[in-house]
Formats: structure tokens, C-alpha cells, sequence
């Protein structure tokens, strides 16, 4: 009699590295209506009007050009973007969303002998990276004044540092002069992800010019209203860029994100309006919590706030930040809560709303007490 063929378990076959790995976990995404959702950073305004008749033109009235592969370098995006940053094209990268980028870093520089470094907290996809990558990371601590570790960054040994300015989840940014000084220092690649950069004080691009070791990430998500597209760049030296370039997919970025990228790059103005209406919402939530709620909140250099909350006896801590979690999500609305991090464990990260919105969630935030 022939012998039953054993049940099939793709994680004995999967490489061990994968088989143990935890899978990023992203910010809940309800499918119903009657959310208010500050969990994910996105901006709570559309995108320019030229981003939809671009997408309506590159379809076409029958969809045919969708048949067809797109640009496989997106070079007219990565003109677009050199001119934008004042630099060849030879030092652009285009990625499906600043992930992708990141992602491909990782590829290029990690491995079980070549450590990727990264500070927490930080962005918590960078673990996940690394781990793919069966790579080793090399971690460094910040504490609660959120000073950049300058030093210890520049003393690394890590082949490739993963920097967020501004800090995710803090919201904290970090002078150009100290990233200026560490890359002087610094014999691997710095990677500042600047996924926040617009609604910041400072940032790095100016620096790529005169630092190969630096490599700045960028994303049209946040300030440019277009997470569901997912259009991400990189700059860098042009050896950093040929190496992205060969190891990434063969059309990494669709038709349509191509074009919406386009025609987002082509209205400068409308961006920098919401970009100073966001920052406008931001800095009045962070005075009213920390004058009239008396929370401790980082100032931000992002489009969102990371705020510890108070009960009414004054308390802080993991079970008050949950418990206000908990109390949103019963209200419909979502905020971040990372409970994972000493640092973050106290604290929620608030995306910054309509006014429309943030006035609902004040209100809320201050009828909590009476029910906590």
C-alpha cells in the first residue's frame, strides 16, 4: 500500500530566517464609514486637481495605454525631481513608495556580516527590513529628551544607518548641522528618511551634493496627498543610485503613480498651502495640550503630534495611553498606540485632521476623564 503523502507546510520549506519573522503591522484601515482616522499619517486633504486629470488622461476614454509596461526607470519623474532638488538626474531614484526604497537599502547594504544600524525608536518597518534580509542590526537607544546620538551614530560600525527626521513616532526633528557632522565622521551609509521633511523646519537634501555616505528618502504620501499611489525617491551619489537601480524590480512603479507624481511635482503652490495649513492645525492642538490639558507632547516637526495623556489624577503611563486608546476607538476615532517601547509605551500618535476633525477629537480627549 503506497504511503500517504505527508500534509504540506510551507514554513518547513520556507528558509528559517523567514519562517520566524514578524510581519510590519500597519495602522488599522477600517472599511466602513464614520471614522475619523488620525492613525496613519495621511493627509486629511486631496490632492492637487491636476493629480486627477492626469490619471483620467493616462487611461484614456477606452483604458488602452494600461496595457502596456510603464517607463521602467520613470525618468520623466526622476527630471521632475532633480529639477525640484537642484541636482542630475543621476543622483534620483524613483520606488513604489519610500518602503520600496528602504527596502531595497537593505538589499544593497544588509546582511548576516553587514549590519544595518537604525536608533529606537524609530520606524518600525527598519527591523522588519533587516530581518528579511536574515540581516544584523545594530541598534541605539534614545531617551526621553530625544537628543540625536551623534556620536555614537558616527562611531558605528554599521555598514548602513537608518536616521528618521523627523523622528517616527516622536515627531522630533533633527538640525542639519548635526547630521552634517555625523556624516563627516561616519565611514557607512547614512539614510535620513525624510518622509515628514515638508512639514519640517530643516532637512537634509541640500547635503546630498557634497556627501556620497548620505542618502535621503523622501515620499509623495504625507505632503503630497498620495499614500494610495505610493511614490517614493531616493538621492544620493550616483554609485547609491546605480546599486538601487540594480536591484529593483523591472517596472517598480505603475503607469498612473508615474503620472500622478508628475502632475503633483507641477503645482508647487497648492502643496505649500496645505503644508502651512497642516502645520497651522498641528501647533494649535500642541499648545492647547500642553496649556490646557497640562500633556506633555514633543514639539513636532511632522503632521502629527506624540502626546502622553493624563487621567484626572494626574497620572500617567502604559495603562492611561491604552485606556485613552480604548476610549477613542469606542468613538470612532483612530489614533497610534505603541506599547512595544519603553519610550513610546505611555504615549499616542495623533495624526493631524481637518479642523473639522480636530475639533471632534478635542472635545472627545476632553470628555475622557470623566469616563476613565
Amino acid at each position: 500500500m503506497p504511503s500517504r503523502k505527508p500534509k504540506f507546510d510551507a514554513r518547513k520549506l520556507a528558509l528559517p530566517h523567514v519562517a520566524a519573522l514578524d510581519a510590519y503591522t500597519p495602522g488599522l484601515q477600517p472599511a466602513e464609514p464614520g471614522w475619523i482616522k488620525l492613525n496613519t499619517n495621511e493627509s486629511p486633504y486631496p490632492p492637487s486637481p491636476k493629480v486627477a486629470a492626469a490619471l483620467r488622461a493616462a487611461v484614456g476614454a477606452d483604458g488602452a495605454s494600461l496595457r502596456l509596461y510603464p517607463d521602467p526607470r520613470s525618468g520623466r519623474l526622476r527630471a521632475a525631481l532633480a529639477r525640484l532638488h537642484r541636482l542630475p538626474a543621476a543622483r534620483v531614484f524613483v520606488g513604489n513608495g519610500a518602503d520600496d526604497v528602504l527596502n531595497l537599502l537593505t538589499r544593497c547594504f544588509c546582511a548576516p556580516a553587514a549590519a544595518a544600524g537604525f536608533a529606537l525608536p524609530s520606524y518600525s518597518l527598519y527591523p522588519v527590513l533587516v530581518g528579511i534580509q536574515d540581516g544584523r542590526a545594530l541598534t541605539l537607544d534614545f531617551d526621553r529628551s530625544m537628543r540625536l546620538p551623534a556620536d555614537a551614530i558616527a562611531a558605528s560600525k554599521a555598514r548602513v544607518f537608518f536616521l528618521t527626521s523627523p523622528n517616527a513616532p516622536t515627531g522630533v526633528g533633527f538640525r542639519t548641522a548635526d547630521l552634517a557632522a555625523i556624516l563627516r565622521r561616519f565611514r557607512g551609509l547614512l539614510v535620513v528618511d525624510e518622509t515628514y521633511a515638508m512639514f519640517a523646519a530643516e532637512n537634509a537634501a541640500g547635503l546630498v551634493a557634497r556627501h556620497p555616505n548620505l542618502c535621503v528618502v523622501r515620499t509623495l504620501s504625507k505632503s503630497h496627498c498620495l499614500a494610495g499611489m505610493r511614490i517614493g525617491y531616493a538621492l544620493a551619489s550616483p554609485q547609491v543610485i546605480g546599486l538601487l537601480d540594480a536591484v529593483k524590480d523591472s517596472y517598480n512603479v505603475s503607469r498612473l503613480a508615474q503620472a500622478a507624481g508628475l502632475a503633483a511635482l507641477a503645482d508647487p503652490a497648492y502643496y505649500a498651502a496645505l503644508v502651512r495649513r497642516v502645520r497651522a492645525t498641528r501647533d494649535r492642538a500642541y499648545r492647547v495640550w500642553t496649556s490646557r490639558l497640562g500633556w506633555f507632547t514633543y514639539p513636532s516637526q511632522s503632521n502629527f503630534l506624540f502626546t502622553e495623556p493624563r487621567d484626572r489624577a494626574g497620572r500617567t503611563g502604559p495603562a492611561v495611553a491604552r485606556g485613552l486608546y480604548e476610549y477613542l476607538l469606542g468613538k470612532k476615532i483612530l489614533v497610534r498606540y505603541f506599547g512595544s517601547h519603553a519610550l513610546t509605551s505611555s504615549f499616542l500618535r495623533i495624526s493631524v485632521g481637518t479642523d473639522g476633525q480636530m475639533s471632534v477629537l478635542q472635545e472627545t480627549l476632553e470628555s475622557w476623564p470623566r469616563h476613565a
